[in-house]
């Protein structure tokens, strides 16, 4: 059903989503009408957190917004050690299993040029990949687990992981691993924006869903020398050209062809003058692939071809290769909960297959300590969507609800399963 609802700012929120959609099983406890009458104002706290984005390592502000909103909900939210993530356990009965739902937090470091009320404040940082969505999906399941909990409804532990720095190096995740976000949990969840399904649908696959992705950075020296006499020094710019041609190619061919394996550069940069010929020049760029194994060796690979490749232009070699995060690879299992719960959550419909993507997420590094899901949330909006990662993105806010819905029948069913 559709409506329209009154923000606490006294603006009209149109066609929104304060009732379970047909299709649906209803949720336990009366937590639907619940979850109505939390809907105006989860949509206010995600413009909140629209407007006032903060960047990985930074999210110290979101962070003490969450675990207020937690502590109004009668939880005990705990700080991570720097303050700027936040885990918070909903305890239900003593002797059931523990499961965790994560959201993360963070902005990205783009200018927000949507023109809207929401717009963010903060020059040069804005919500470009719906972290603000996830955060506020996970604090309405909060708040209607809560409840469930209060009245002996809940057959285990859920843990709410809010988790910082997920757009950058190292990942938060291991940051809430190491501050014992893991521990007890016998799986994982998660959800994360995708503006290409519309909002009702979830995305699901099993196997990887995410690539692994990794940071190559190449620095080239040479004594430099005049662009007359290319034969008297090391012509650097040559050399960068062939690196930045050469190597993605030659890489692609040292493994098999099924691995996904992707290397592409997006910074190179050499000289200032055109008659002189550079001491300096460097590329940079990312290494994605789906293949586990393939990305163990993808270091050794990386570093032997680019050696090959230079060697013949006589310039010195320095190269970086940063480790970033494997690939996500969901198991079936934790699909075919996130599947059970999508029908009960959203109507059968509900349900969309989901292609794998080259881009990379640092919840795998959860799914190497506990098995999990990662799923697709339906965010896109009517007419063109913009994708992931453009200044300009934003969302079918009746995704919040419908995420809500689907999450918390993902914690019972998950409870339900493993119990």
């Amino acid at each position: 059903m559709t409506s329209a609802l009154t923000l606490p700012n006294g603006s009209q929120l149109a066609s929104s989503w304060p009732e379970a959609p047909s299709g649906s099983q209803p949720l336990p406890y009366g937590l639907d009408h619940l979850l109505a009458l939390r809907v105006p104002g989860l949509i206010a706290t995600r413009r909140h957190i629209h407007s006032h984005p903060e960047l990985s390592g930074e999210e110290f502000e979101t962070a003490a917004l969450i675990a207020r909103e937690l502590s109004l909900a009668g939880l005990h939210p705990r700080l991570l050690p720097k303050g700027n993530g936040v885990i918070c356990d909903i305890d239900g009965r003593p002797d059931g299993p523990v499961i965790a739902l994560r959201a993360d937090i963070d902005a990205l470091p783009l200018t927000d040029v949507k023109d809207v009320s929401y717009q963010s404040t903060v020059e040069g940082v804005c919500h470009a990949c719906g972290h603000d969505v996830h955060t506020t999906v996970m604090l309405g399941v909060g708040m209607l687990l809560a409840q469930l909990a209060d009245a002996g409804q809940l057959d285990g532990r859920v843990r709410l992981i809010f988790q910082p720095a997920e757009e950058i190096l190292p990942c938060g995740s291991l940051e809430v691993i190491e501050a014992g976000g893991l521990e007890d949990v016998v799986q994982i969840f998660a959800v994360h924006c995708d503006p290409n399904l519309p909002v009702g649908k979830v995305g699901l696959r099993v196997g990887p869903i995410t690539a692994a992705a990794d940071n190559v950075t190449v620095r080239l020296t040479g004594p430099g020398g005049h662009t007359a006499r290319p034969h008297l020094t090391v012509d650097l710019v040559d050399a960068l050209g062939r690196l930045v041609t050469e190597v993605p190619a030659l890489v692609s061919r040292r493994v098999p062809a099924n691995s996904g394996l992707l290397l592409v550069f997006g910074h190179a940069s050499a000289g200032t003058r055109y008659n002189v010929i550079p001491s300096e020049a460097c590329a940079s760029g990312t290494l994605r692939v789906m293949d586990r194994d393939t990305w163990e060796l993808a270091p050794k690979i990386v570093a032997q071809v680019v050696r090959d490749v230079i060697a013949p232009t006589g310039a010195t070699v320095d190269l970086e290769y940063l480790r970033g995060r494997p690939p996500v690879s969901n198991d079936a299992r934790a699909i075919g909960v996130l599947t059970a719960a999508t029908a009960a959550a959203l109507g059968p419909e509900g349900i969309a297959e989901t292609p794998q993507s080259m881009g990379g997420e640092d919840f795998s590094w959860y799914l190497e300590y506990v098995p999990g899901a990662l799923a697709r949330l339906g965010v896109g909006r009517s007419g063109p969507n913009v994708d992931l990662h453009r200044a300009s993105f934003d969302v079918d806010e009746r995704a919040i609800p419908a995420g809500v819905r689907l999450m918390v029948q993902t914690a019972l069913r998950a409870l339900a399963a493993v119990r």
